[in-house]
């Protein structure tokens, strides 16, 4: 007898984590992994070691081999979906990992104390998450997704925020994007371009970048679920990745002022 026909019952989320209350009996589903896998690498750069992503990772792909989930399922969802936020410290930063509201991960992480400077350094010394990083961590989290019109609509709502101009920019992200997009409806699956290809140095693809806000976290949003056919976001996309800094920017802002 195979493991998948001995495994009658998925790994949730009270198997990984000491959570309660509904959570705990929630089966743990592949982009409920790639969710947090996503807010992980905006933070991170990339995704931890023996982390929480890691982790639930593990677990959705045995669920996933059991057939027990499939692998678009999301179990995990609404606003409270999974955050990873680091309030600033003295040295130090305060790295919080939640699940619908519920921590399951929390530790002190050691960074060096920046002088103050002046000039456009400053959101890099601060802390804060720039449009044109979140768009990098698209590329590391969802880079093997073709470019679809939903992509391209939050990727030109990403750069519009970024530069301050609704003129769209030449050879520019959200040029290339839409360029893609179109293509791709006509090419085979494996000729398809990837959001890599499009969102790699995204920072120095822009002409311009700020600190991701939580109202440019709602306006990527919106453009994205406004051009699919569900009016779903993609669980590891460019919203995603917007939204994941923009929560950490508004912790470290409120550690700041503590």
């Amino acid at each position: 007898m195979s493991q998948n026909q001995l495994q009658k019952d998925p790994v949730k989320f009270g198997d990984v984590f000491q959570v309660s209350g509904e959570l705990a009996n929630k089966p743990v589903a592949p982009q409920d992994a790639a969710m947090m896998q996503a807010a992980e690498t905006t933070v991170f750069g990339q995704t931890q070691k023996g982390g929480t992503a890691a982790a639930m990772q593990a677990a959705a792909a045995t669920n996933e081999r059991a057939g027990l989930v499939g692998h678009e399922d999301l179990t995990v969802t609404g606003d409270q979906g999974v955050t990873v936020t680091a309030t600033e410290i003295i040295g130090a930063r305060l790295v919080t990992e939640t699940i619908a509201g519920q921590v399951v991960g929390q530790y002190v992480e050691a960074t060096p104390v920046l002088q103050q400077g002046g000039g456009v350094g400053d959101l890099h010394q601060q802390g804060a998450i720039t449009i044109g990083e979140a768009l990098e961590a698209t590329a590391r989290t969802a880079g093997n997704k073709a470019v679809e019109q939903s992509d391209a609509a939050a990727i030109q709502a990403a750069e519009v925020r970024a530069t301050g101009s609704n003129i769209q920019i030449p050879g520019g992200l959200a040029a290339q994007a839409q360029s893609a997009a179109t293509l791709n409806t006509f090419t085979c699956d494996e000729d398809k371009v990837k959001l890599s290809e499009i969102l790699t140095d995204a920072t120095v693809k822009l002409p311009a970048d700020k600190a991701v806000t939580r109202e440019d976290a709602e306006g990527v949003l919106s453009a994205e679920r406004r051009n699919t056919g569900n009016m779903t976001a993609h669980a590891a996309g460019v919203s995603a990745s917007i939204s994941a800094a923009a929560n950490l920017n508004e912790k470290e802002s409120v550690g700041k002022r503590v």
